[in-house]
């Protein structure tokens, strides 16, 4: 028997190009001789679809294309998502699998777990499923379940516990084989922990488990594919590609070791790469304009805006004033260069000294400070913003995570954006993504990467004026954000002062307001502000 998981980048609520793509490949299918289609966790109108759920009309459009799919399933078994609508009291929808053969709908597979954490908010919509079922075809007892359903059983779930596990309903059901359809969006090296956690449930089940995940992005989500093939043992046999569709054939009757190539800084970087591809593309646009400071985070995103769009796509502008050094002008035209980007100058001295007279009155005989700071960025922000209007580009925003979470970012200023492309990259990540980048030849001039890392809003400043090391922000940020951990847990288990780590959460908290209206970013880490992290501005526990 050959299965096709068909590992599709659908659009949320294009429904008429969602079937066509999933016709496609149930053509595919038949070429390839394979007898059972698998399809992704809500395929037919994308997920998440949020409240376009609420629309009744968009539920009776994608109740007219999952007919155009039971139509086109000829000589087929096929499992494709949608949203179901519940005829009874609860939810109004069911997160469901449509179980169709060979042009006929027999029956479906309801989601019984429903995460409500995180960047997940499946029970605004959705009623969980009442039982578990078993489908029938050529000698097969063929079970279904929907991506959590399966989580619950690896005990890997810390955000929420569950009255109960599916997996342990289909033990006593006696599976030959475990279909399961995902939208599981990435994070930094999540593979290896799907991979674990979906190992087991075949294990446990003691039957070849396919796993068929949706790649692509939507909007701040980014899903990696990465679909999974076990064996009865729960031993990973064949993974399709990453961040790409992928026609995944698997013949349960040839199965060979896979071996995954273990790179997940690679991982990270397609995953902004792609974030950025689909966030423009999906939405018809295809130029961006950045600015180019001369310093690793602007650089880190004009690579990754130049892979994602192409050379020609992306405009650099260079903004110096009078604190810009002079490497920092010659590492940003060198660094263009070396991505065939254009470059346009625009120096913000004459306009700075402008807002510097006209706010005379108040700024007369007190000390250059954020204020005179934040102007500079602030001009930028507009510089920018123009430039994206009349010529039609998107400003990608360059802040990092480390900076975003201390509040070392200036509001209207390089906060300013239509996607903050690396604003869920700590400052580690993007030195250790930058190295990547230069693996083979420098494309990030070397003197990017080394320098001390500054602002360049006053004389002679550095980060490290107003922070610690970002080796210590770093660590605070993931024990915190991430993990949870109290200020007494990190100061005992790193051994830094409670001084520093408490100044860094006050940091953290008082600068929810900027986040807040700041552009959205691509999630790639566990705990992302943008997407999944919900805090009060005004609060007092800190």
């Amino acid at each position: 028997m050959k299965i096709l998981a068909a590992q599709i980048n659908p659009i949320v609520g294009d429904l008429e190009g969602n079937t066509k793509k999933i016709l496609h490949f149930l053509d595919q299918a038949r070429m390839k001789k394979a007898d059972i289609v698998l399809f992704p966790e809500m395929a037919v109108c994308g997920y998440p679809a949020e409240d376009l759920l609420f629309f009744p009309k968009f539920i009776e459009k994608v109740e007219e294309h999952l007919d155009k799919i039971i139509k086109g399933s000829s000589g087929l078994f096929v499992v494709v998502g949608f949203p179901r609508t519940n005829p009874l009291k609860g939810q109004p929808f069911f997160n469901s699998a449509a179980i169709i053969h060979d042009g006929k709908l027999l029956g479906f597979q309801d989601k019984t777990l429903l995460p409500n954490y995180d960047v997940f908010n499946e029970m605004r919509y959705f009623e969980p499923a009442k039982e578990r079922k078993i489908w029938n075809f050529k000698d097969k007892k063929i079970g279904v379940l929907i991506c959590e359903d399966a989580w619950e059983h690896s005990s890997e779930i810390t955000q929420t516990r569950y009255w109960v596990d599916p997996v342990n309903d289909f033990v006593k059901l006696k599976p030959d084989l475990m279909l399961v359809m995902s939208a599981s969006p990435y994070y930094f090296k999540k593979r290896d922990l799907r991979t674990k956690v979906y190992g087991k449930v075949a294990k446990t089940l003691k039957t070849p488990l396919v796993l068929c995940n949706q790649v692509g992005a939507n909007d701040q989500l980014v899903f990696d594919g990465n679909s999974l093939f076990f064996d009865k043992n729960g031993d990973l046999k064949q993974i399709a590609e990453g961040f790409l569709e992928d026609e995944f054939l698997i013949d349960l009757n040839y199965q060979e070791n896979c071996i995954i190539e273990e790179d997940p800084i690679k991982d990270l970087y397609r995953a902004l790469v792609l974030g950025v591809k689909d966030y423009f593309g999906k939405q018809g646009f295809s130029k961006a304009c950045l600015g180019l400071s001369g310093g690793v985070d602007s650089a880190l995103t004009a690579c990754i805006a130049a892979d994602a769009l192409g050379s020609n796509n992306v405009l650099g502008l260079r903004m110096p004033s009078r604190f810009s050094s002079i490497s920092s002008i010659e590492d940003a035209e060198a660094l263009a260069k070396n991505l065939r980007i254009d470059l346009m100058d625009f120096p913000i001295d004459t306009l700075f000294q402008d807002f510097l007279d006209h706010l005379s009155p108040v700024f007369f005989d007190k000390p250059f400070g954020t204020a005179e700071e934040n102007i500079q960025a602030r001009i930028r922000g507009m510089i920018l913003m123009g430039v994206s209007n009349k010529l039609g580009h998107i400003v990608l925003s360059t802040g990092n995570k480390s900076e975003l979470a201390t509040g070392y970012v200036t509001l209207y200023g390089d906060m300013c954006g239509g996607l903050g492309v690396i604003n869920d990259v700590s400052k580690t990540l993007v030195y250790k993504l930058a190295n990547w980048i230069n693996r083979k030849k420098e494309i990030i001039p070397l003197n990017i990467i080394k320098k001390a890392p500054s602002a360049e809003l006053k004389a002679n400043q550095t980060d490290q004026d107003e922070l610690p090391p970002y080796n210590i922000v770093d660590l605070v940020l993931e024990e915190y954000l991430e993990n949870h951990k109290s200020i007494e847990e990190i100061v005992k288990e790193h051994g830094i002062s409670a001084e520093t780590v408490r100044s860094l959460v006050e940091k953290i908290h008082i600068a929810e307001y900027k986040r807040r209206q700041g552009p959205p970013g691509i999630c790639v880490t566990k705990k992302a502000f943008s997407k999944g992290r919900i805090f009060p501005i005004v609060q007092g526990w800190i």
